[in-house]
């Protein structure tokens, strides 16, 4: 009954998708209202049966139903209750109906809160978002349907199939084969959603973009009716790159929380895309410039957004985030040259007719508005050199037949001096006035920031820092120095008019302009992480070394002894190979760990889980790499500040809130009408 509520519901859901994209565009070209009406209805239509479609997937999880193959392929009987509900994302099939819902959540967002206030460009908007929901739930009904359930014909092996083969019946497997091992873990459950998110909601900045493209509404509407979802899609995507990257730290055994994996790294892009449309819009905002660029910054967000879907999902990367090679890739990859296609070719249409003219220049080299421009130019060239490092070996292999893979050095080598670049202009270009600044005004502003900045960087410089660490921290410090002096100026300002306290004032500040005020907290996010990937970078420590029970192993003041490793099973029928080892300082113990390695069926792919010892200052890190016997094989990573990376995360979403955060309605001034005065006839 469940497979026959799922199969329905999205077969509706696509014919309901597929009529609103028509209706939609029909109704936009014609100015036909009743068809513009028609589509919105069938827009919203979409999201019920999607739901339906994904409640009726969890139910079959939560109840059992092998007979239903994503079912057998992601939950088994021994799987906790919490698995066997986010496990309608744990693989291709119910991944994808999973973008499909999200995609038509945001589809009935926009229409309910943008219907009256975007009544020109919602008809063009639905047309776009309904483009891509139709073309998803197409691989979900006729490719990657995961209602497919197993039949047996003739006693031979069962087969998955949407509906029965001629002479088949049900075949009921009596267990499941259980989700990937490295999913089952808390964060791999959360991280997924909150990427999908993110990535389905860069779908809508890039609607409303072509919607305007498509209307000739190219005034800046389309900015500020998009600008809320931008945020609303970057903060999902630093969500899932946040949790992606404490996923990767406790089950991956790298030792850290990025290895540059090319599906990691297909996530970053889109990030980076979209934060420099961020930066980049407030220019179009304030000055009317940019009109070209931010459509290409839309269009490249879309585009990587597409890209790191279709890596995923066609075996084009090797990751240990991929899906296996499916049929779908092909699909895929047309659908993105289609959809990049029309874009490009809208966005080249208006710049050729003069549609997307700017309304001012640049009047001096030394603005806020060139030094956003270098910003946009710096996070272009990481999204390039990233890129590369993604693609080269697709691309030398199809070449040359050998596929050359870039390792990590790779990645530092090229974007570590563009991202200390971005701290630099992070640092200097909130000081710099609009229109035109000067060298001596600039100075005077700056004169706070770099005095601490000298200050900090000599006492790194007498402690004995290497020299690569002191240009660095300096930097980073710099800019959140720069941050500091902006709340403190605003906050002095508010003293001296309204005689208010400072946490009064500060919060006036926030309050009245949570834009700003919020984007210089995501700037103090990012500064916070800053220091913790280069403290966690330049100074980590490493050793691996196989001891007997008793013996000990020693690594930047702290000291790991062995104390014996035994078996366990776990309720899920997995073998656990557990470590109990002491840590100690100065001769003192100060915690116990327990690493292990978590060994599902067959033991092909083993969860090495860390024993972790954290503070504040650092993380002892320890993997249980190999045993025989009672000899173990440990390796340890000393991580300095490695938890300013999640800190800094969390004061990085805390700033995205407040700088999304509707702003309280000013009310309308009031209008007098004037009433004209009675003529007095004049007798003649």
């Amino acid at each position: 009954m469940l497979a026959e509520l799922g199969i329905i519901t999205t077969a509706l859901a696509l014919l309901c998708a597929l009529f609103a994209m028509v209706a939609s565009f029909y109704g936009a070209v014609n100015h036909a209202e009743r068809w513009i009406l028609s589509a919105r209805n069938a827009a919203l239509l979409t999201w019920p049966l999607i739901t339906t479609a994904c409640i009726a997937m969890i139910a079959a999880q939560a109840t059992g139903e092998f007979n239903i193959a994503y079912v057998w392929e992601t939950t088994n009987l021994a799987a906790p209750a919490f698995f066997k509900l986010t496990a309608l994302w744990g693989g291709q099939a119910g991944s994808l109906l999973f973008w499909a819902w999200v995609m038509s959540s945001f589809s009935a967002a926009v229409i309910i809160l943008n219907w009256r206030s975007e009544r020109r460009l919602i008809p063009w908007v639905i047309t776009f978002t309904m483009v891509t929901l139709s073309f998803f739930m197409a691989l979900v009904v006729l490719s990657e349907n995961p209602f497919a359930r197993y039949w047996s014909v003739n006693g031979a092996d069962p087969i998955a199939a949407v509906f029965a083969p001629i002479g088949a019946t049900l075949f009921q497997p009596a267990d499941g084969k259980g989700l990937n091992p490295l999913l089952r873990h808390p964060g791999m459950i959360i991280h997924p959603p909150m990427l999908y998110t993110g990535f389905v909601g860069m779908v809508i900045p890039w609607a409303f973009a072509m919607a305007a493209l498509a209307s000739g509404q190219l005034n800046t509407n389309w900015i500020r009716a998009t600008r809320r979802w931008a945020l609303a899609a970057w903060l999902f995507l630093s969500l899932g790159l946040i949790l992606g990257g404490r996923w990767a730290y406790d089950v991956l055994g790298w030792g850290g929380y990025w290895g540059w994996d090319p599906v990691e790294n297909s996530a970053l892009l889109p990030w980076l895309a979209t934060t420099a449309f961020l930066h980049s819009v407030m220019i179009q905002e304030k000055r009317g410039m940019l009109k070209v660029w931010n459509m290409f910054l839309v269009i490249l967000s879309f585009l990587l957004v597409m890209l790191g879907t279709f890596n995923t999902r066609s075996g084009l990367v090797d990751s240990v985030h991929s899906f296996a090679r499916s049929k779908i890739g092909v699909p895929m990859f047309l659908f993105v040259a289609f959809a990049v296609g029309i874009s490009l070719g809208l966005w080249i249409w208006r710049w050729r007719r003069g549609d997307l003219r700017t309304e001012n220049r640049l009047d001096g080299l030394l603005s806020r508005e060139s030094l956003f421009i270098l910003n946009n130019w710096v996070f272009v060239a990481i999204i390039v050199m990233v890129g590369w490092g993604i693609y080269s070996p697709t691309f030398t292999e199809m070449l040359t037949g050998n596929r050359i893979t870039l390792g990590s050095e790779y990645y530092r080598y090229y974007t570590v001096p563009l991202f200390g670049l971005l701290y630099l202009l992070m640092g200097v270009a909130p000081l710099v006035a609009w229109k035109r600044s000067s060298w001596k005004t600039l100075g005077k502003v700056m004169r706070p920031s770099l005095i601490a900045t000298a200050i900090f960087v000599l006492v790194l410089i007498v402690a004995g820092t290497t020299p690569g660490a002191v240009v660095a921290y300096g930097l980073v410090w710099l800019a959140g120095f720069s941050t500091l002096v902006e709340f403190y100026r605003g906050t002095q300002a508010r003293i001296k008019a309204h005689q208010e306290n400072p946490l009064t004032a500060l919060w006036t500040l926030f309050a009245r302009n949570r834009r700003r005020y919020g984007g210089y907290m995501i700037h103090l996010g990012v500064v916070v992480i800053g220091f913790g990937i280069i403290g966690s970078t330049i100074f980590q420590q490493t050793t691996q070394q196989t001891v007997d029970p008793g013996g000990t192993i020693a690594l930047g003041g702290y000291v790991l002894r062995y104390d014996n490793v035994f078996q366990a099973t776990a309720d899920d029928n997995r073998t656990m190979v557990i470590a109990n080892v002491t840590v100690l300082q100065n001769g003192q113990p100060i915690a116990q760990l327990r690493p292990r390695k978590d060994l599902f069926g067959n033991g092909v792919n083993p969860m090495t889980i860390a024993g972790n010892y954290s503070t504040l200052q650092s993380d002892f890190y320890v993997l249980l790499n190999d045993w025989a016997g009672d000899r173990v094989t440990f390796k340890i990573y000393l991580n300095p500040l490695i938890n300013l990376v999640w800190w800094g995360g969390i004061v990085l979403i805390l700033g995205t809130v407040i700088a999304a955060w509707p702003s309280p309605e000013r009310e309308p001034a009031a209008v007098t009408e004037r009433i004209a005065a009675p003529r007095r006839v004049v007798p003649a």
